[in-house]
């Protein structure tokens, strides 16, 4: 009998603690072999989405299967089957990278030459071999999130929970988890990701679902998330306050958005080559010079803002 093709499916999902109500009737599908992104603000219900999903937490309505295993009644099958990490590492401080990763694989009922030999794949797949010997506590917040990512991969299991597996890395750090996932995506393995970063999920996911206030309020690629808040945009910036202040009069209404501050001015841009030749020919028609331009995509803060109703600056600030 074939699989279906989706390995995680959540319908109308609801959850409520009290007359708080977290999940508003949340459904989402996960191709097998694929990630999903699931992303929004602080408070959204994204980490509770997960919790249920990995069976660690109940819900008051709707229906969850994780390759064909209802949640709800068949835990001991799901969690055989799903590996998850969470915003905390789930790891012994004083213990080194590698005996955490063989007191893990030993709870995983490996033998204990299994165990050894599990670890040393993972301290390789993760870039953890030059510490492998080093206790934890001496582990950077980079390190300690490779090691988290590699304790959940200690039984290979075909899908993956990450809740805001980068939350509080440095770019660097950052960038060295999204190589480790996306590994872990061409190893085979279906992967839910749970993110408050929209670039994140444009670097990782193949489809996101961004939800807010318990609801689903959006869901496609990360291409077509970024294109409902608008076209591109062209910035011009000028050397000096009578060229800023001639080419608001010369552009008129093309002018979209001014920055007194920069000297500089926005212009919402339709057909890239014919609107931008044609602002850059008011310009020079009018003999006012400009020190640079640039043309600007959607942002990650006006994807915030246009979904959400807040910028990504407000959240991380909250």
């Amino acid at each position: 009998m074939p699989q279906p093709t989706y390995a995680i499916i959540a319908k109308n999902l609801k959850k409520s603690y009290g007359k708080n109500q977290v999940l508003n009737g949340i459904s989402l599908k996960v191709e097998r072999g694929t990630m999903l992104a699931l992303l929004g603000p602080n408070g959204a219900g994204k980490t509770t989405t997960v919790r249920i999903l990995s069976t660690l937490l109940n819900f008051d309505g709707g229906t969850v299967t994780i390759e064909g295993y209802d949640v709800a009644k068949e835990g001991d099958a799901v969690r055989a089957i799903i590996g998850l990490t969470g915003q905390s590492a789930a790891v012994d401080e004083m213990l080194t990278g590698r005996e955490n990763l063989i007191m893990m694989g030993q709870l995983y009922h490996l033998s204990k030459a299994d165990a050894r030999q599990r670890a040393e794949e993972l301290l390789k797949e993760f870039n953890l071999v030059d510490a492998a010997s080093r206790p934890l506590k001496d582990y950077s917040g980079g390190m300690r999130r490779r090691l988290d990512l590699a304790v959940s991969m200690i039984a290979t299991p075909p899908i993956i929970f990450l809740d805001e597996p980068t939350t509080g890395l440095d770019p660097r750090s950052r960038i060295a988890m999204w190589g480790s996932i996306n590994r872990l995506k061409e190893s085979g393995a279906t992967i839910l990701l749970t993110t408050q970063y929209l670039e994140e999920a444009d670097q990782l996911a193949d489809q996101i679902v961004v939800i807010d206030g318990g609801k689903v309020i959006a869901e496609g690629t990360a291409k077509e998330l970024k294109s409902t808040v608008g076209k591109d945009r062209l910035e011009i910036i000028f050397d000096n306050k009578s060229a800023y202040a001639a080419a608001q009069e010369a552009l008129g209404s093309r002018v979209l958005e001014k920055n007194d501050k920069d000297l500089a001015v926005t212009l919402m841009i339709n057909d890239t080559n014919k609107d931008v030749r044609s602002a850059l020919e008011i310009l020079a028609d009018a003999k006012i010079h400009f020190s640079t331009m640039s043309i600007h995509k959607p942002t990650l803060d006006d994807v915030f803002l246009s979904l959400t109703g807040k910028s990504k600056h407000d959240e991380e600030t909250a």
